[in-house]
């Protein structure tokens, strides 16, 4: 079985603790906020190792010619600041590259933006703009406080374009289970004014033109999403996104499914899949819907790989080849 050295691992996870507790104290006058740690690297590692005794963590290593800046504020509420991490080719000279702003799962309740920093390095390095950002979860803030979060991610992004070069007419979401959904919603849901928050400038789109779905669900009616909460001392991640079951409040279970606003102006995606089925719930149905449209999409399920197989070796590179392709594809013409 694969293990990183002691020292290294130490050092990773030290480091991206130590990130975390920086972060939330940025501000002296920002309150503490509430974490949920059930998802992290140094949890979930374990756990695939175990299955897979071949598998490895994917670690963050910054490429040759790629600057990184950590920590700008894309939104304020009030004391509350949001942070994302900026990662570009560090010769840019006349040209503007496509946007990706990449969104960590967790279940809508845990996980952090860092973990996305190996993807958002390969995608920079192949000549894109990446984000990692951070949006507000369940425990501080429920459902869809984090839609309007992201929403301002790329509204920043556009308003920003021309500093970092980048092109505001090529900007995608790209998003793992819990980040899947969303970058799959706010696909769907460009410009729709429900969803856009309270932004300072309406001026500026938050239409995207791709959409990278990594294992996130489309339909939370599905059985497999909405029929969890049996046990009251045990609330789905769901129930703790929407602040009720789907037997209380099967509405918002509804409203919150990217499958509900497929139409002419949805941007065209990538489904990358685990083998797990559960993972799966409402893609096929998006698909056909896409196709009535000729909404171009595409989908990979990757055999015998556990959910969240895009933070590990081997399956990081068949997912980041698929992915690379689709976004040159759909952003680049090629």
């Amino acid at each position: 079985m694969y293990t990183p050295s002691k020292s290294i691992r130490t050092l990773f996870f030290t480091s991206i603790s130590l990130l975390a507790v920086l972060f939330s104290q940025l501000s002296g006058q920002q309150k503490e906020i509430s974490r949920d740690t059930s998802f992290t690297l140094d949890n979930t590692a374990p756990k695939v190792y175990k299955q897979y005794p071949h598998a490895r963590l994917v670690v963050a290593i910054l490429p040759d010619g790629i600057a990184a800046e950590e920590n700008i504020v894309y939104a304020r509420y009030k004391e509350r600041e949001l942070h994302l991490d900026l990662f570009s080719p560090r010769e840019k000279g006349e040209a503007f590259h496509p946007g990706v702003i990449l969104i960590h799962g967790g279940g809508w309740r845990s996980g952090h933006r860092q973990m996305e920093w190996p993807m958002a390095q390969y995608l920079a390095a192949r000549g894109y703009v990446t984000a990692t950002v951070e949006y507000r979860l369940s425990m501080e803030a429920r459902y869809p406080a984090g839609v309007y979060d992201l929403k301002a991610a790329i509204r920043w992004m556009r308003a920003n374009a021309a500093r970092h070069h980048i092109d505001p007419n090529k900007i995608a979401v790209y998003g793992c289970s819990a980040g899947g959904e969303l970058a799959a919603f706010l696909g769907t849901t460009g410009d729709v004014k429900k969803f856009e928050g309270s932004p300072e400038d309406t001026t500026i789109s938050t239409r995207v033109q791709a959409v990278v779905d990594v294992d996130g669900v489309l339909d939370f009616t599905t059985p497999a999403e909405s029929a969890k909460d049996g046990d009251p001392t045990k609330p789905s991640a769901g129930k703790s996104w929407f602040g009720a079951s789907y037997a209380e409040n099967p509405e918002i279970w509804r409203e919150a499914s990217p499958i509900n606003y497929v139409d002419a102006g949805a941007a065209p995606i990538l489904f990358v899949n685990s083998s797990l089925e559960r993972f799966h719930a409402g893609r096929d149905e998006m698909i056909g819907q896409l196709n009535e449209l000729r909404i171009y999409s595409e989908v990979h399920t990757i055999p015998d790989t556990p959910h969240p197989f895009w933070l590990f070796h081997p399956w990081f590179e068949e997912a980041s080849g698929y992915i690379v392709t689709f976004l040159d594809k759909t952003l680049k013409g090629k």
